[in-house]
């Protein structure tokens, strides 16, 4: 990007810490690999977009990619868990875990009250800190002031501030800087693509550090939050925290060549990467998904009369791939005997699988449905 200047440090008595520039005003692009890899990305947020409305029951299967979305954030942020201890209710969560499970479901609720607060506030600091807030109740970190901006000096890496990879500008730059970021953000006359102009903001959040903990995680629900404001994806269907958790150590290498190279454009070319390998696995996990469906429906087609109620038992199922007899029975009206035996056929034909090997307290999944969010199941071979 044309004349791209990262920022400076400055001296703080004992450490440095780091102003980043502004980034409120119009920038030109001057680098011929970005525009074609802008180009490929635009082209495949905009086949994912189209493909997701050709899901029937879209929001059951966006509350599973959130899920997984808030899984790998929080992975990234060093928390111990899996998909499957992400999905159980709490009271089945050992204690030894219930921190990392808090995080989860926190990001969770952060995104969807995030999403549908779109409607009525602006992606903006007010909804920023909102987001923060939610994130960081109840659990490491609740006491570095949640949904307010630190009012103190951070740093990332090292054990003190002298040894620091990253020192953040000091406390009194954030609301100047992070107002700066607010008016990019919804500055119509500045002519930078979208994808690219998400890029920066996310750089330039990451680099501003505002809050004393949780920036990771805020940072990249803030790229969802864009994508939908701008309208760019109808649907909140592309999460990236999986690719930069799988390129982790580029992720961060690339944000520290912006801030000590001015490289720009090497963070750019990283990003429209993520956007187009995630919006690829995006569209291949929706045909994977609508291929099972259908063999699922072709399956219960088969079981005559207990039909009507083994749809509507895997209708929920997409949602929450995990149940219990009492769970059939409430769902299909039925007693908890003809709740298990509709069980015992849908184990038959290969549609819940038992897996806590228990004769008591039985639960079943959604085994193949579930595995293709874990990733035991390869939707590109599909």
């Amino acid at each position: 990007m044309k004349d791209f200047k990262s920022g400076r440090h400055e001296n703080e008595g004992s450490y440095k810490c780091f102003i980043p520039s502004l980034i409120n005003k119009d920038w030109q692009i001057d680098n011929m690999e970005v525009m074609n890899l802008l180009s490929k990305a635009d082209r495949m947020i905009g086949r994912l977009d189209m493909y997701s409305e050709q899901i029937p029951n879209i929001d059951l299967f966006i509350s599973m990619h959130v899920a997984k979305e808030a899984l790998q954030s929080s992975i990234i942020e060093g928390t111990n868990t899996n998909m499957e201890e992400a999905l159980l209710p709490e009271e089945d969560v050992p204690l030894d875990k219930r921190d990392d499970w808090n995080e989860v479901q926190n990001y969770i609720q952060a995104m969807n009250e995030s999403i549908k607060k779109l409607d009525s506030i602006p992606l903006s600091c007010r909804l920023i800190r909102e987001t923060h807030g939610i994130l960081m109740q109840g659990v490491r970190g609740e006491h570095k002031m949640p949904g307010e901006f630190r009012k103190s000096q951070n740093w990332i890496g090292g054990s003190n501030i002298n040894d620091a990879i990253f020192v953040p500008p000091v406390h009194t730059a954030v609301p100047d800087l992070m107002g700066d970021l607010e008016k990019f953000i919804h500055n119509d006359k500045v002519m930078l693509p979208d994808l690219l102009k998400i890029a920066l903001i996310h750089y330039q959040f990451e680099t501003i550090h505002p809050f004393l903990d949780g920036n990771g995680r805020t940072g990249r629900l803030l790229i969802t939050l864009y994508l939908v404001e701008k309208r760019i994806l109808k649907r909140p269907i592309l999460y990236l925290s999986d690719y930069l958790e799988n390129h982790r150590n580029a992720y961060y290498s690339s944000i520290m060549k912006v801030r000590e190279n001015d490289d720009i454009d090497g963070w750019f070319k990283f990003f429209l990467t993520g956007i187009i390998e995630t919006a690829d696995k995006g569209v291949n996990t929706f045909a994977t998904i609508l291929k099972l469906e259908k063999e699922y429906e072709e399956t219960i087609k088969q079981m005559g009369s207990k039909s009507a109620n083994a749809l509507k038992v895997l209708t929920e199922l997409y949602n929450y791939p995990y149940v219990n007899a009492s769970k059939v029975a409430k769902i299909t009206d039925m007693t908890i005997s003809s709740a298990y035996n509709l069980i015992g056929e849908l184990e038959k034909r290969g549609i819940l699988k038992e897996v806590t090997g228990g004769k008591r307290g039985r639960r079943y999944s959604l085994y193949k449905y579930l595995d293709i969010f874990t990733g035991r199941i390869d939707s590109k071979a599909n």
